[in-house]
């Protein structure tokens, strides 16, 4: 069957992010009723042409169990991505948890580049301008809206 397991062992609360331009990092809980011995192993696949890859960097959290995965040179493809997380133990079968990810929605954008402010006295006030931030796929700069907030007047 699919969800060949034991109920509540699937780990709980996966979440990946993408900062720096290429780092990704993903992390997840044991799932509730996991035995102690339960390791778990995330694999991910950016398109249906790509291969799956396991991590290379797993986070380990007490006892050694693996809690997380750093991904480098991360790209941002127009396809979802899949990531599935399986688990072994030697006492029972371990439930597999997988999810699509649309990889642009959990990108951590920089800040702006050379950002300047040029003020005067007079009432022409402040001009204030900027780069747009680096990313790994936003190709336009007219795809970004900025806010700016002024604290001191």
């Amino acid at each position: 069957p699919v969800f060949a397991g034991m109920n509540g062992s699937a780990i709980e609360n996966f979440s990946c992010v993408i900062y720096n331009i290429f780092l990704m990092n993903c992390t997840w809980q044991a799932g509730r009723d996991a035995p102690a011995d339960t390791q778990y192993f995330l694999y991910w696949q950016k398109s249906r042409e790509d291969n799956q890859m396991e991590c290379d960097l797993y986070i380990q959290g007490e006892n050694g169990r693996n809690m997380g995965c750093m991904f480098q040179n991360v790209s941002i493809g127009i396809e979802k991505a899949y990531f599935l997380v399986n688990g072994s133990s030697k006492d029972s079968l371990i439930q597999f948890y997988d999810e699509y990810i649309d990889l642009y929605k959990i990108e951590i954008l920089t800040a702006p580049l050379n950002v300047t402010a040029h003020c005067t006295r007079d009432s022409a006030g402040c001009i204030i301008t900027w780069h747009p931030p680096l990313t790994s796929h936003v190709e336009k700069a007219e795809c970004f809206q900025y806010e700016i907030s002024i604290q001191n007047k």
